[in-house]
């Protein structure tokens, strides 16, 4: 007998599969609310019943504290409730702040002009930086910032899914670079610097770009990184000399004559000194030493000299 299959509720289906990170960032996140209300309710409580103690009834100054600590728990657990959705908003910021500029523009100039007038903006508004060349790169390049902080959300939450542990990481903030963006983020407990040098590759397939780089952005804590994300070389270039604008125009070249390039050497060609070595059987002869006045010196000792043929 088959086991029927679970369903949802308005008559849909379930496929029987649940989204790794989202129910573990759920339980996480309610059993750190639980905790914080505890840990804070106790302490502010405590803290403000021995404060109240000393000027009121032991006993008022518990119900005061009661009356401190549950609303300050009850704070702390909001915060730590929603901070998966805080940390969402994060997320989007950028595009949020920016879609909300753009529809509140657009609903003030069509609210206060004309049709004509208000397409003319537009246009103006669009199209002369979109025309600039600087402009235009600019825009691209914060497009490309915005870009990259997605993609490497998803790369994250891949590498946690494929491991079964650990947290989404907090992405700082990002700027765009000569070569392609830059990016700051703060790791979770579950990843560290060693697991994304091996994955470089698939992040800089996700973010579209030549290659990806990765390195602590602090010597204190392991948990700060920086991301180089290049999708261009700006080193290959061409780039002119500044000294060709010193020489005069006019400036005769000069000839120099070429060197002679010996092909080969002789022996007799070399200048070097002539050593003679003594002959078997006669004993070397040495030439006094002088002095700094060119004397020569007095010998204080008459052993005899050594026979060189005693040590050949």
């Amino acid at each position: 007998m088959s086991k029927s299959s679970p369903r949802r509720p308005f008559g849909r289906k379930s496929n029987g599969t649940i989204t790794v990170i989202e129910a573990k960032v759920h339980r996480s996140s309610a059993r750190n609310a639980r905790l914080a209300f505890i840990l804070t309710a106790v302490i502010v409580g405590l803290l403000s019943a021995v404060v109240a103690a000393s000027y009121m009834h032991p006993i008022l100054a518990l119900f005061v504290g009661v009356l401190t600590g549950v609303p300050t728990g009850g704070l702390a657990w909001v915060l730590v409730r929603v901070w998966p959705v805080l940390r969402l908003l994060w997320w989007w910021l950028p595009e949020i702040v920016f879609t909300t500029v753009a529809v509140t523009f657009w609903m003030e100039l069509v609210n206060h002009t004309t049709m004509p007038v208000t397409l003319l903006v537009v246009a103006l508004v669009v199209g002369v930086p979109a025309a600039i060349p600087v402009t235009r790169r600019a825009l691209v390049a914060w497009t490309w910032v915005f870009v990259v902080r997605h993609r490497l959300r998803m790369c994250f939450a891949q590498f946690i899914i494929a491991n079964q542990s650990g947290s989404l990481p907090l992405i700082l903030w990002a700027r765009p670079t000569p070569v392609g963006e830059r990016v700051w983020i703060y790791l979770r407990p579950g990843l560290a610097l060693a697991d994304l040098e091996g994955r470089l590759d698939r992040i800089a397939v996700a973010c579209h770009a030549s290659t990806a780089l990765v390195e602590r952005a602090s010597d204190r804590n392991a948990a700060y990184l920086r991301f180089d994300i290049k999708r261009r070389e700006v080193l290959t270039a061409e780039v002119g000399s500044p000294l060709v604008d010193v020489i005069t125009p006019g400036t005769p070249t000069a000839d120099r004559p070429a060197p002679v390039v010996p092909t080969a050497l002789d022996l007799p060609d070399v200048d070097a000194p002539t050593i003679t070595l003594p002959v078997q059987g006669k004993p070397a002869v040495k030439k006094p030493a002088t002095t700094a006045n060119g004397s020569k010196p007095v010998a204080t000792s008459s052993a005899p000299e050594d026979d060189v043929s005693d040590w050949i």
